[in-house]
C-alpha cells in the first residue's frame, strides 16, 4: 500500500467539534472522519480518485429490466 500523505490542517474550532462529535457517533478517528467527508466531496463532484487502497473493485448491481 503506498504511504499515506500527512498534512498540515488548521480548522475552526467550532467545525472541529462538529467533526469530531461526528466522527464519535460513526466510530471513527476525527482523520478516517474527514477523509470520509473529502471522499463525499469528490464523489459529488465526479471527481473521485482511482482505486489504490488494494481492494477489489466491487461487483455493479443487476440493472433490473
Amino acid at each position: 500500500m503506498p504511504e499515506r500523505k500527512k498534512l498540515l490542517l488548521r480548522l475552526d474550532p467550532a467545525v472541529y467539534e462538529a467533526v469530531a462529535k461526528w466522527a464519535a457517533d460513526d466510530l471513527r478517528s476525527v482523520n478516517a472522519q474527514i477523509e470520509y467527508c473529502l471522499r463525499l466531496a469528490l464523489k459529488h463532484a465526479g471527481r473521485e480518485p482511482k482505486r489504490d487502497s488494494g481492494k477489489p473493485e466491487p461487483k455493479p448491481e443487476p440493472v433490473e429490466e
